[in-house]
């Protein structure tokens, strides 16, 4: 028999084996045995890097090891995507992001990794993305600001360009409501709450679970409607946008642990399993609800659908604005 044809069958045999056996590769078996490193995609004190350090602190209970959180910002989340997913596929090098990644996938042109490059882990939790107004502003709803607008331009403000808040209302007015509106950015969420609040815009955009909602609960922004089917726990006042007319449309920010894309499966399903029951702990589960976020504690194949399908709804909305980053 050639060499070649030697080494397919030993190859194939093996791998029946495994299947037969239950056995699995030696680094699966023995995983995790030193530190595991979590790389935030964003600065620290923001969502993605509050829901690693929840899933850090489950992985250390769980796995019995050690694990680490480090942020690496930069370029919307691209500089820490891009090193985790042309990390060692071990298992130890583990990325925590958000929605980012699949806007990001369709809207940069030059990227130092693509999307296959990464497997998902698991989803931690999402929150919807909101539109919310001055509390002195009249409009209580969607069609009532729109009416009051009487065909003037709205101006709405959100944290940064190519976000997941300015994608999905700059989308809304254009596309759902038909009307026309300019995206005014700011650096960070912050500003453009308290832009919103003062009424330097008429609209601000961002993630109900961003803090959007502790301020329509105080009484400082008025919700408008949230990009959710069903209405939010959090704020069950604001309606959403089906319930005003704009039906079959949804949009929520969500964070995420991804793997490099070789990763031995029985290492993802330990790490999913992990995660999924630190998520399904009433603590967690209450942190992340009064934060305005829906906690998810699904399976690693699960997980890795919704990302799949994530990218798809983002790129397409990414397309229909003509929006590029290069």
């Amino acid at each position: 028999m050639p060499a070649r044809a030697m080494v397919k069958y030993a190859t194939a045999a093996l791998a029946v084996l495994t299947i037969l056996t239950g056995r699995q590769p030696a680094s699966a078996q023995t995983y995790p045995n030193r530190k595991i490193t979590i790389v935030v995609a964003f600065a620290a004190g923001g969502i993605a890097d509050t829901m690693a350090r929840l899933a850090a602190q489950g992985l250390s209970d769980r796995l019995h090891q050690s694990v680490v959180v480090e942020n690496r910002p930069g370029a919307g989340g691209n500089i820490a995507a891009a090193l985790v997913a042309h990390a060692p596929a071990d298992g130890y090098t583990l990325l925590a992001t958000t929605t980012a990644l699949a806007i990001n996938e369709t809207l940069f042109e030059n990227k130092q990794f693509a999307a296959g490059d990464l497997k998902t882990v698991a989803m931690v939790a999402s929150s919807p993305e909101a539109l919310a107004t001055s509390a002195k502003n009249p409009a209580t709803n969607l069609p009532e600001l729109i009416k009051s607008m009487n065909g003037r331009t709205i101006n709405f403000g959100s944290a940064g360009v190519g976000t997941g808040s300015h994608i999905e209302a700059e989308y809304f007015f254009k596309f759902l409501a038909k009307v026309p509106a300019q995206h005014i950015p700011f650096q960070g969420g912050a500003p453009a709450t308290n832009a919103a609040i003062a009424g330097q815009v008429d609209v601000l955009a961002a993630t109900l679970g961003g803090g959007v909602a502790a301020q329509m609960n105080a009484g400082t922004l008025k919700g408008l409607g949230i990009a959710a089917d069903k209405r939010a726990p959090v704020v069950p006042n604001v309606p959403t946008y089906a319930e005003q007319g704009f039906a079959n449309f949804t949009a929520a920010s969500w964070v995420g642990i991804f793997a490099p894309a070789k990763t031995e499966p029985q290492i993802l399903a330990a790490l999913n399993g992990a995660i999924s029951e630190t998520v399904k702990s009433s603590a967690v589960q209450d942190k992340l609800k009064a934060l305005g976020f829906d906690p998810i504690a699904g399976s690693q194949g699960e997980a890795d659908a919704m990302f799949n399908d994530e990218v798809k709804k983002w790129g397409g909305m990414v397309k229909a604005l003509n929006l590029s980053i290069k």
